[in-house]
């Protein structure tokens, strides 16, 4: 059996169900267990175990409906309704769509460069917003680039860095625009330039959230030596003649 109790980690199928009927009712504002299970094409058994699921959780409320003339036979049906916590918990998927929409009619009626120049504009203001940040601990990639970590967290991100056998690694286990990335990676190429110039150096995307990853994954090459390059190179011998006698060879 699912587990209904508040705190409760639903199954991905259900959260996206129960996503639906937030949606749902956010559209209607409220609607009985019938209403609901219609239009979602669930059985009662069905929405009667999402709804008790989003009681506890206190996304929904319960109501008896309010019925005009003689009223039937049976227990009243109750009307479910979004609390204030359910609409704030669903409010980001809303602006989601909103900007998603918005890009649409972008790249309907810019084209792609304009979707990539918009991108470029909505980072622009995380990127100033954290330079401060990295400057302070001076030229290091590596350095910048725990930093960065840090300031990205402050903006949302739960960032983290850390050093590899090859350089270092930025995650970022949370990214607020992963549903909208997901359709306009020009997002994800723009945030990835941003990252580029804040560390000091080319970084490369291994994974995104919006490409289906679990987390956010950029590389950040380990700086060159160049201490070895500055040397100066040795001299080469000098050519000898064929058949000319070493020194103190005697000639016969």
């Amino acid at each position: 059996m699912p587990d209904t109790r508040p705190g409760a980690i639903a199954a991905p199928g259900d959260s996206r169900t129960r996503t639906r009927v937030a949606r749902l009712l956010l559209e209607r504002g409220a609607a009985t267990a019938g209403e609901l299970g219609r239009a979602l094409g669930l059985s009662p058994a069905a929405i009667r175990r999402h709804l008790d699921a989003m009681l506890a959780d206190g996304d929904v409320v319960a109501r008896v409906q309010n019925v005009r003339g003689p009223r039937g036979r049976g227990r009243p049906a109750r009307v479910f309704a979004l609390t204030d916590a359910g609409r704030l918990r669903r409010g980001p998927h809303t602006y989601d769509d909103l900007a998603a929409s918005a890009l649409r009619w972008i790249a309907r009626h810019g084209g792609e460069e304009a979707v990539a120049a918009f991108a470029a504009d909505v980072v622009a203001g995380l990127e100033q917003r954290c330079q401060d940040a990295v400057r302070r601990v001076g030229s290091d990639p590596l350095t910048r680039a725990e930093a960065l970590a840090q300031a990205l967290s402050g903006e949302g991100y739960a960032a983290s860095a850390s050093a590899i056998a090859s350089g270092g690694q930025l995650c970022q286990h949370h990214c607020p625009v992963a549903h909208v990335a997901e359709e306009f990676p020009q997002l994800c190429e723009a945030e990835t330039q941003v990252i580029s110039r804040l560390v000091g150096t080319h970084v490369q995307r291994l994974a995104t959230i919006a490409n289906g990853d679990g987390v956010c994954t950029t590389h950040i090459p380990a700086p060159v030596n160049r201490a070895a390059h500055d040397l100066p190179l040795p001299m080469p011998a000098a050519p000898t003649e064929p058949n000319q006698p070493l020194p103190n060879e005697r000639v016969h």
